[in-house]
């Protein structure tokens, strides 16, 4: 697998997680919970970092 096809991989996986942090901690449970949402969008940044810096 060469590095390129990794990141964007990576990236990829990224996004899934962020959204299901973002899932968890809005959606799920009984009220609202921040940290997970916050995570989710951390993962969201990480993986836009990944893929620009790709390019």
């Amino acid at each position: 697998m060469k590095t390129s096809q990794l990141i964007k991989a990576s990236a990829l996986a990224l996004v899934i997680l962020g959204i299901a942090m973002i899932y968890i901690g809005g959606f799920y449970g009984p009220k609202i919970i921040l940290p997970p949402i916050i995570t989710g969008l951390g993962f969201f940044i990480i993986a836009w970092v990944f893929y620009t810096k790709e390019k």
